[in-house]
């Protein structure tokens, strides 16, 4: 009987080995190489709401899947985002956890890192 207790525990504890690493892997960037996440072009005119956005983004330091500039005028090349109130390409939802996508604010050479 302790046989079979013994392998159950070291079954559970191989399972949850095995979730701890999957969850632990960076999530794969879902931005195409002619800067589009799911159709939607990420350049333009941009507006922040609360919910419900187009794209759910998270800010971060390192490592992102888009250097962003904010502009103010000729959001017209990748990682160029002009904020706007009404009348915008896409909106964004700022998220800190489970992020479509991530993104760098920089002050130049936005676009693809």
């Amino acid at each position: 009987m302790k046989n079979v207790k013994g392998w159950w525990l070291g079954l559970i504890s191989l399972i949850v080995a095995a979730l701890v690493m999957v969850t632990a892997l960076p999530a794969h960037s879902e931005v195409s190489s002619n800067c589009k996440f799911e159709g939607i072009s990420l350049y333009g005119d941009v507006k922040i709401v609360n919910s419900f956005g187009d794209i759910k983004v998270k800010f971060v330091n390192s490592f992102p899947d888009l250097n962003v500039q904010f502009v103010s005028s000729f959001p017209d090349s990748c990682g160029k985002w002009k904020i706007v109130d009404s009348f915008p390409d896409f909106t964004i939802e700022k998220v800190s956890s489970f992020p479509d996508i991530t993104v760098k604010e920089v002050t130049s050479f936005p676009g693809l890192p």
